[in-house]
């Protein structure tokens, strides 16, 4: 459950606080957070860091985070405007032009990486992760993608609006293949 402190309150230890974050100067801490979500391993962690601080580079590039009333970072989202020069746009494109969703690449908002420490899923972090950074965005639509399979992340994508536009999409080196969502923005409320 997200307990958000009250004005004038003390932050209890459970208080979870979704806010900005600068993942340049927390990405270890965000990438040990992926690597429980996720199941990384530290040759994968190495490689993703580097590609995390690539991304923080480019334009519009913005991170939010859910801390403890401890500052432990359980949870983060990062995204940016989409840019069809980016690595995984013209790796994703040929599905998407198969299926015609290629116009999904422009005037999009992509979430990059969503992950919450498994002791706290389920209460409702990732949703607002994610439905706070595109409230944000000042692109029409989000678009994403995730391993291709029914899981709860794909169940949350779905019921925030987010529909299949191109699936059993292969990524270099992926094991498992794909699905690549797109909604259009303000995402669904329950």
């Amino acid at each position: 459950m997200l307990r958000f402190p009250g004005h004038g309150h003390r932050r209890s230890p459970d208080d979870i606080v979704i806010g900005p974050l600068d993942l340049v100067a927390r990405v270890d801490e965000a990438l040990a957070v992926q690597a429980v979500a996720f199941g990384l391993g530290p040759d994968e962690v190495a490689v993703r860091r580097q590609i995390v601080l690539r991304h923080m580079t480019y334009p519009g590039a913005r991170a939010l985070g859910a801390t403890t009333g401890g500052d432990r970072l359980v949870g983060f989202v990062y995204g940016m405007p989409n840019d069809r020069a980016h690595w995984w746009s013209t790796v994703v494109e040929p599905y998407l032009r198969a299926q015609g969703h290629d116009d999904w690449l422009d005037d999009s908002f992509v979430i990059t990486e969503l992950h919450v420490h498994p002791r706290y899923q389920n209460g409702g972090i990732g949703r607002t992760l994610i439905t706070t950074i595109t409230d944000g965005a000042a692109e029409p639509r989000s678009i994403l993608s995730a391993i291709d399979t029914d899981s709860p992340a794909r169940s949350l994508y779905r019921s925030l609006g987010y529909r299949d536009l191109a699936r059993q999409v292969l990524f270099p080196s992926a094991p498992r293949p794909y699905a690549v969502m797109g909604a259009p923005l303000p995402l669904l409320r329950p």
